[in-house]
């Protein structure tokens, strides 16, 4: 099928395009290539699969409305999977605007695209960050999500509510995914696993926040891109009855809307992720101890239950391995 693709130049997006087009889907990718990081390496996702017979490539930004109609209206996509979001839990305090342009303004013209073109289902990027304040582990999409720390945050919870509300009005299918801390190959270079990689291959100190000692979801991308699409192939229904009382958070009783976490169930220690990343490039860090950064949350872990009911997910990629193979790409690609 043809499946518009945001954020095709991105870490998750760039796999998640190359795997729909190796199974033989039509895939239109939609890409800014904005200069939040390394250009080159944005160009470099895309060239894996820029001149493959099945995909299209359009260089715009979410927030032109025109340029987004103008993709839907052209190449009529059955189905969408919205990636494309300005990434970062820190950078929105620099640079809010575009936090909003992108991930509100943008979304928006994703679900105005898919009102107007009878799109079959979309596919929606939310975050774990969402669970903001919230310390019951782990965490359920059963949970209120009322108390986002972060800018960031904040604006994929509104995607969670924009994206409900145009499934009651109009019909659209939509599922949104909570990605817990993904890593891997084509990573994105300010995620801790990339940071502490360059820095002790050159032998400087890598910054530990909360001493190491919070604890995170780590899933790797291949078992992420494996969710997306099991997802995408899977539309959502109205899956509660609606009796007057308040609905389950994670579903609808008023539209065909599901939202699911998908991570992995077994959550690491940050000092124990350093560990196993010191033994992958044979070296030491030099770590610097300092506190829990602001907006950053002590610990997360995931509750998948929910997404392995409904389409079998099921993450396979061990710490080790996943490290393992970002440290020989991360080699490779730098030619370290």
């Amino acid at each position: 099928m043809k499946v518009l693709v945001t954020g095709t130049a991105g870490f998750i997006g760039s796999h998640v395009a190359l795997q729909l087009l190796e199974r033989g889907d039509e895939v239109i990718g939609f890409d800014s290539l904005n200069d939040y990081y390394d250009v080159d390496l944005k160009k470099a996702r895309l060239a894996r699969f820029m001149e493959h017979p099945g995909y299209t490539h359009i260089h715009a930004d979410l927030a032109d409305r025109t340029a987004v109609e103008s993709a839907f209206a052209t190449h009529k996509p059955r189905r969408v999977i919205n990636l494309a979001a300005q990434a970062g839990v820190r950078y929105a305090a620099e640079n809010p605007h575009i936090y909003v342009a992108s991930n509100v303004t943008g979304f928006l013209h994703i679900l105005e695209g898919c009102r107007r073109h009878d799109v079959e289902h979309l596919v929606f990027a939310s975050t774990s960050s969402v669970y903001g304040a919230n310390t019951a582990m782990p965490f359920s999409e059963h949970q209120p999500t009322e108390h986002p720390l972060t800018l960031y945050a904040a604006s994929k919870k509104a995607n969670e509510q924009m994206a409900h509300s145009y499934a009651h009005l109009y019909g659209i299918p939509c599922t949104g995914l909570r990605f817990f801390t993904v890593y891997g190959p084509w990573g994105r270079p300010d995620m801790a696993l990339f940071l502490f990689t360059k820095a002790i291959l050159a032998g400087e100190p890598i910054k530990v926040f909360n001493h190491g000692r919070h604890k995170r979801s780590f899933t790797y991308v291949d078992d992420i891109v494996e969710g997306v699409i099991r997802t995408l192939d899977t539309l959502p229904g109205k899956d509660n009855d609606w009796n007057g009382n308040l609905p389950d958070p994670a579903s609808s009783g008023v539209a065909p809307y599901r939202l699911y976490n998908i991570g992995n169930a077994e959550p690491v220690e940050l000092l124990r992720y350093i560990a196993v990343l010191e033994q992958c490039l044979g070296r030491k860090a030099q770590m610097e101890m300092l506190p829990l950064q602001a907006g950053d949350v002590p610990d997360t872990e995931a509750d998948v239950s929910e997404l392995i009911r409904a389409v079998g997910y099921a993450p396979k990629v061990s710490v080790g391995t996943g490290i393992a193979n970002f440290v020989s790409w991360y080699r490779s690609y730098y030619g370290v």
